[in-house]
């Protein structure tokens, strides 16, 4: 889920490959996995084609495999061996409470907490994308209950109709954030996935008046919907970094394996992340074909 700047990497983490490489019959397969929402099978697309282009075979089975819930225990029990997360809510879904709004701070932590995990997870460098939790109501909304902060909510909270994430009820950064910091139980709810398209079409349809998206999701400007500010500050920084099994990383050339994930993320800012959203929800564009445009346009792959 999901502003800080990470140092970038120099242009020599560049991967730039010539045409079909196979890199032999030595690279294991990797067997890439991702949430449900399409904007984790996009980041998780990117990662698998750089990797093909840098000669690794991929296994796709396990993108869009489920929330955090499913996806999580997939890597701990290799189900998966990568997955792109969103390290301040990765954090939070092992340790509530102590994701922050610095992700350097959330890196480090949510490092220590995976390095035990499924006999060792490695937390890759965090990308400049970042993808806030965003709370958003449509104008008339906004205008008929004076709302703009979350904590406008709180007091007419049972005249509304919420959609939140179907794991709202178990995720540190939802039901719990939300009752503590701003004294918010709904009676009026409507689970859906977070950050996809049927949630926002739901608020413009007007199913329901508060929905949960991303902060990257363009159908926010879209759609004009007003994003009510987390006054109490309850939604963590989320950058965006792979997650891999260390037992991959032992049957790999492992600076080879992760300069190639960490020259994506280095490359991939939060501007062009709701672009390439953009093109996936809103003007319907194949995921396997953004990832492979962006992936060209900026050098980290040539055609393979």
């Amino acid at each position: 889920m999901r502003l800080t700047r990470v140092l970038a990497l120099g242009a020599s983490v560049l991967v730039l490959v010539s045409a079909c490489s196979t890199g032999g019959g030595s690279k294991p397969t990797v067997k890439v996995g991702s949430d449900g929402f399409y904007e984790a099978k996009l980041m998780a697309e990117i990662y698998a084609q750089a990797l093909e282009a840098g000669g690794y075979t991929v296994d796709r089975t396990g993108i869009g495999i489920g929330s955090r819930k499913v996806s999580a225990p997939a890597l701990e029990s290799s189900q998966i061996d990568l997955k792109p997360e969103y390290i301040g809510s990765g954090l939070a879904f092992y340790e509530p409470g102590k994701q922050t709004g610095d992700p350097a701070a959330n890196e480090a932590a949510f490092q220590a907490v995976m390095a035990t995990k499924g006999g060792g997870i490695t937390v890759l460098d965090y990308s400049p994308a970042a993808d806030q939790n965003a709370f958003v109501v449509r104008k008339d909304t906004a205008a008929q209950f004076s709302l703009a902060k979350l904590s406008d909510t709180t007091a007419v909270q049972n005249q509304l109709k919420w959609g939140l994430a179907t794991d709202c009820k178990t995720n540190a950064v939802c039901a719990a954030a939300l009752k503590s910091a701003y004294g918010l139980d709904p009676t009026n709810i409507t689970p859906l996935a977070a950050c996809d398209t049927p949630m926002a079409q739901a608020l413009a349809n007007k199913t329901i008046d508060v929905a949960e998206l991303c902060s990257t999701q363009p159908d926010i400007a879209v759609n004009g919907f007003v994003v009510l500010s987390d006054d109490k500050q309850t939604q963590p920084a989320d950058n965006i970094a792979p997650l891999v099994r260390n037992d991959l990383l032992a049957k790999v050339d492992k600076t080879a394996f992760e300069k190639i994930l960490n020259g994506v993320s280095a490359k991939m800012d939060t501007a062009t992340l709701t672009d390439l959203n953009k093109q996936v929800s809103v003007d319907k564009k194949d995921i396997a074909a953004v990832a492979k445009a962006w992936l060209k346009s900026v050098g980290l792959v040539s055609n393979y």
